[in-house]
């Protein structure tokens, strides 16, 4: 039996969530974004020469250029390739420091578009993090909701934290729900994963002051009757809140609570403002 209060269990999320954010080559560590071109070409801050064609990113290097193939721990040697699928990733490469790997570079094929993200180890983002801010924690932010599941899922075009990058949101139903003191009903689009759990991704009234453009909620599995419980302590940045290198998706039209939300994380500390004022997901 879990003896521990709500507030403790949102302390010990608090701390899992700083440590993940924190792990050496996570989402703070991103220091570039760089589409890659159809002809082998530099890229900034990483040895080599880069490109793509169809389906296909490649590498071509030589022992002198220090890459380690992150698949097999040997030098890069030649030409090496990759193929993914829109939206994948893949830790390809890395370079530099005693073990060869304080910079790594991911591939990414986002839009169909291969390009790379270098995370450095290094990054004053993430040596100089210390948590991330948050509201204090609030019971009465625990609501109840009923969610709506629609007949068949709906794909929605949106917009993502990169203006060259378009997403799309699978909307499996909505979330309806009302906040203490606040008679109104929100109806907020909500997607749902394999097992159940929902995220929403929604503006609210804090956005621009206190909190990032926009947060996310995950919630477990609905209950047989639909009800949900939101509990908005544990609402989170997208990577993108940290970082101007961040592709994440932006709330689908309409997911706007004309309320102020003043549960969850803010706007991260160190920031530069123009990231603040522009993106967040």
């Amino acid at each position: 039996m879990n003896s521990r209060t709500p507030e403790e269990r949102w302390r010990r999320f608090r701390d899992a969530r700083d440590a993940a954010l924190a792990e050496e080559h996570g989402w703070l560590s991103l220091t570039s974004f760089q589409w890659l071109g159809g002809e082998p070409a530099p890229v900034d801050g990483v040895p080599g020469l880069w490109s793509s064609a169809g389906d296909t990113a490649r590498l071509t290097a030589g022992a002198p250029d220090g890459l380690t193939d992150l698949a097999d721990g040997g030098p890069v040697e030649g030409t090496i390739t990759a193929t993914l699928d829109d939206e994948e990733s893949l830790l390809w490469v890395g370079h530099g420091g005693e073990d060869g790997r304080r910079v790594v570079v991911e591939l990414a094929r986002r839009a169909g578009r291969y390009a790379l993200r270098t995370r450095d180890a290094s990054s004053p983002a993430l040596t100089g993090f210390t948590g991330v801010p948050t509201f204090d924690y609030r019971p009465d932010l625990v609501v109840e909701g009923r969610f709506e599941p629609y007949a068949e899922p709906l794909l929605e075009p949106i917009a993502t934290a990169h203006p060259d990058v378009p997403g799309t949101h699978g909307t499996a139903g909505e979330v309806v729900f009302s906040l203490p003191g606040d008679h109104r009903r929100f109806r907020l689009r909500a997607a749902q994963d394999a097992a159940g759990a929902l995220s929403i991704t929604f503006h609210d009234a804090t956005n621009g002051v206190s909190t990032a453009d926009w947060r996310k909620l995950t919630t477990r599995r609905p209950r047989p009757d639909g009800s949900v419980a939101l509990d908005f302590n544990r609402a989170i940045n997208y990577p993108s809140a940290f970082t101007a290198y961040g592709t994440c998706p932006a709330p689908v039209g309409g997911n706007v609570v004309d309320a102020a939300i003043e549960a969850g994380e803010r706007t991260p500390a160190g920031v530069p403002a123009a990231l603040q004022a522009s993106a967040s997901g």
